[in-house]
């Protein structure tokens, strides 16, 4: 962070606090040897791990299992050129355990896209990192015009 670039960094808990907020999130992980994004739909769960349901047949799902991911979430207000951004970064795992299962597909997520066979995705918070835009386009506490 530099000094009075407009950010704020954001603890843990208010990180876990804005997430909960966003409808829509991205996973970030590896394909072919190179960073792949995609958009999801997703849920936390109680213990803050970010929960995703997709089809068993996915290409993401076969590329996550078991990997370290990204997951980003955030909102923006153009007009007021200020928003938010989280990263949870850890440990993405299929939930195979049918209890578990049985739960999650109580709770959720609902997958935006159903498929004849869903899974669920369970990624595991070991690093919770966010940011928030302060101010919108200021400099040394001077609103800049757009």
């Amino acid at each position: 962070m530099y000094p009075n670039d407009g950010f704020r960094e954001l603890g843990r808990h208010e990180c876990m606090r804005l997430l909960a907020t966003a409808p829509v999130g991205r996973i970030v992980h590896t394909r072919q040897a190179l960073p792949a994004v995609v958009p999801v739909n997703f849920r936390l769960d109680d213990d803050g791990a970010v929960l995703l349901r997709a089809s068993a047949a996915s290409e993401m799902v076969r590329a996550v299992d078991g990997s370290v991911v990204a997951f980003e979430a955030d909102a923006v207000d153009a007009d007021k050129q200020s928003g938010w951004s989280v990263v949870v970064t850890g440990r993405a795992g299929v939930v195979t355990d049918p209890a578990e299962v049985e739960r999650l597909d109580r709770i959720g997520p609902r997958s935006w896209v159903p498929s004849p066979e869903e899974i669920f995705v369970r990624i595991e918070p070991e690093l919770v990192t966010g940011r928030e835009l302060v101010g919108g386009r200021t400099m040394y506490g001077v609103r800049l015009p757009a």
